[in-house]
């Protein structure tokens, strides 16, 4: 897996006893899904990048990239990018209780109608989504349409928010395999004190640092 930085622009099933017998009869195990807190990670045999705030799993062929502020420095995302389409990952401060989700769903449709584009809601793997189309203006002049699928999953004090570009913004049935990346997610939220609403900070593992040239 390489490393890229991009500057941003514009538990297994239970022995249960059933009922008259003396012997316990196991159930069949059931895969954990995710995303998941990094403190409750199940021992599912995952590799997964550390990158702070975020734990992923390295996909083969696509690329693994850091979305990066330029006027601060800051790591804002992280983004695998395939021949397909994209996802984006960025994982939010959020309150112990409460649908982080669910309040800011609404502003984010309304921030795209504010620029010209527009979000509706739909349910899917992982709840209430939305799917986006935005008009953008590409390198040439001429203007087309960028689609995007936002979603949101509410964690113990944290919100991940993960954007599907390109194919998988517009298949909505065949892209499973972008999906199940999201649900292989880990968020580690730390201890301290954070407004709701903050980004969780990203970083670059040292080990891989090496492979990035712009560091």
């Amino acid at each position: 897996m390489k490393f890229r930085r991009k500057s941003t622009e514009p538990a297994p099933g239970e022995a249960v006893e059933t009922a008259g017998a003396s012997d316990a009869v196991a159930e069949p195990a059931v895969a954990a899904t995710g995303p998941f807190d990094a403190d409750d990670l199940p021992q599912d045999g995952v590799q997964r990048v550390d990158l702070g705030s975020l734990l992923i799993e390295p996909q083969p062929g696509r690329e693994l990239r850091l979305q990066v502020d330029e006027s601060t420095g800051e790591v804002q995302s992280v983004v695998l990018a395939g021949a397909d389409g994209a996802l984006e990952l960025r994982a939010f401060a959020a309150p112990r209780h409460g649908d982080l989700w669910g309040e800011v769903r609404p502003q984010i449709a309304a921030d795209m109608a504010q620029h010209g584009g527009i979000a509706s809601e739909r349910e899917g793997r992982f709840g209430t989504e939305l799917v986006c189309q935005m008009t953008v203006q590409r390198g040439d002049g001429t203007t087309g349409t960028q689609p995007s699928r936002i979603i949101g999953i509410n964690g113990s004090r944290w919100m991940l928010r993960a954007t599907l570009l390109g194919r998988p913004a517009m298949d909505l049935e065949g892209s499973g395999d972008w999906e199940d990346t999201i649900e292989k997610v880990a968020v580690r939220r730390g201890n301290g004190a954070m407004p709701v609403g903050d980004v969780l900070p990203v970083a670059l593992p040292d080990d891989a640092r090496r492979l990035d040239p712009n560091a």
